[in-house]
């Protein structure tokens, strides 16, 4: 094996081109876990969207309107921001 090769004992790698530290711990994070933004992002959007026909069918059910339909919808709104919830705080969970 050449001994011309460096070895790299520590974890992090060096700044190769002297960059923040802030802005070098950042991109390292970003390579770590690519679009956790974006998966925040959709969590947040898939919730909302759950939430506001959650608030619809609760109506629906409060007015007396198609109950038969209206309840397994309810339910489905109901799971899907408690899903979005859960995944939320798996990522927030997951960061370092």
């Amino acid at each position: 094996m050449p001994d011309s090769l460096p070895q790299t004992t520590s974890k992090n790698p060096k700044n190769p081109r002297k960059l923040d530290p802030q802005l070098y711990a950042q991109l390292q994070a970003e390579a770590k876990a690519p679009y956790r933004g974006l998966r925040k992002f959709v969590y947040f959007a898939c919730g909302a969207s759950g939430a506001i026909g959650g608030v619809v069918f609760l109506t629906q059910l409060m007015a007396g309107r198609d109950i038969g339909n209206a309840l397994p919808n309810f339910a489905v709104q109901i799971g899907i921001v408690a899903l979005m919830v859960a995944l939320f705080r798996w990522e927030q969970r997951s960061e370092p």
